[in-house]
């Protein structure tokens, strides 16, 4: 009967080769906690909420906060708090985004959030002013067709192809630049009634609506790139 010992003698080049391929015995053990951390449901939850109490998300849903108190003081005919609060909210759009660079907190979630954000407030006051007659229902139904189509796109893409890239493009930029330019006149002019402004209402709403079109076709014309590059990527992966 044979016994089986271990060698007390450890060569370097064996204690190396082990302290690679177990990294406690190199003193290293953090690539065990992130692999304990991902099958952790109590860990990964902690890291979504760590994603929503970043200062930039946190301004994010503070937008979101001032939109039932700018409708109800749109009803209630209070067109100045009204412009007020919205000039507010849009302000956090712009430095929501500048605490994600500057603090380093760009998240995937604010990366979602942001956009939704801006989509409900935007679309939201556009029904409300069109129900109050400010604004002619031909503008807002395209904002509103716009919206939905390209969310119902974003999804299907999503589900069938997996393509998670929906940055916005330039155009879908200046239409959004073009709808809190033009509510923003519209409801200084139920403020301020003097020419000009009138004359800027108008075309904020003119340019809300050739953008509008222009970024849904450019949008279409994207996803037709996306769809290609990721088959391209596909085909040539290897198997």
């Amino acid at each position: 009967m044979q016994t089986s010992f271990t060698n007390p003698v450890f060569k370097p080049r064996q204690a190396a080769e082990a302290s690679v391929a177990n990294p406690l015995l190199r003193g290293d053990n953090r690539s065990v906690d992130s692999g304990i951390s991902s099958q952790n449901p109590s860990q990964n939850a902690a890291l979504k909420l760590s994603q929503i109490l970043t200062a930039p998300n946190q301004l994010t849903l503070v937008r979101l906060a001032f939109l039932p108190f700018i409708i109800i003081e749109m009803f209630a005919g209070h067109y100045g708090w009204a412009l007020i609060l919205f000039v507010l909210a849009g302000l956090s759009d712009g430095l929501d985004g500048l605490l994600a660079r500057l603090l380093k907190q760009q998240t995937l979630l604010g990366q979602y959030l942001d956009p939704i954000a801006d989509k409900m407030l935007l679309s939201t006051v556009f029904m409300v002013l069109s129900i109050l007659h400010k604004i002619p229902w031909k503008f807002t139904v395209m904002v509103f067709s716009r919206d939905a189509g390209i969310v119902l796109v974003s999804a299907l893409l999503y589900t069938i192809a997996g393509l998670r890239d929906f940055r916005p493009s330039i155009f879908g930029k200046a239409n959004t630049v073009a709808q809190l330019a033009a509510v923003v006149f519209v409801m200084l002019f139920q403020v301020d009634r003097t020419k000009w402004v009138w004359v800027a209402q108008k075309t904020f709403l003119r340019a809300t609506f050739a953008f509008t079109i222009v970024s849904a076709l450019h949008y279409v014309y994207l996803v037709g790139l996306r769809l290609r590059a990721a088959g391209h990527h596909a085909a040539t992966a290897p198997k």
